[in-house]
């Protein structure tokens, strides 16, 4: 087992995983660091339990939005994008092929 210590605000919380994990738990960390501002102000800076309450929330919210969008919907649209310029691609050919 691996001992990581996060800073989240400013508070620092020393977390134990196994060990490889500790990357992953680093960049996890960065990231509810990265909405502590915001949650700070939302809970009127009045601690930092209710501020990581709100951190939660803002991650359960882009949680549940990543899980609505369809799966393969970015795929979906670059192939899209691709499928027209082939086809414009292919009548500028086409057209071009008639009028030598």
């Amino acid at each position: 087992m691996a001992d990581v210590t996060l800073t989240i605000g400013d508070r620092r919380h020393t977390v134990a995983c196994r060990d490889g994990e500790e990357d992953q738990l680093r960049r996890l960390g960065g990231k509810l660091d990265e909405h502590w501002a915001t949650a700070q102000r939302a809970a009127g800076n009045v601690g930092g339990e209710r501020a990581m309450l709100f951190v939660a929330l803002m991650l359960a919210d882009s949680l549940d939005e990543a899980e609505r969008r369809p799966a393969g919907a970015a795929e979906s649209a670059v192939a899209t994008r691709i499928a027209e310029k082939l086809e414009a691609l292919a009548a500028t050919l086409e057209k071009s092929g008639e009028n030598p």
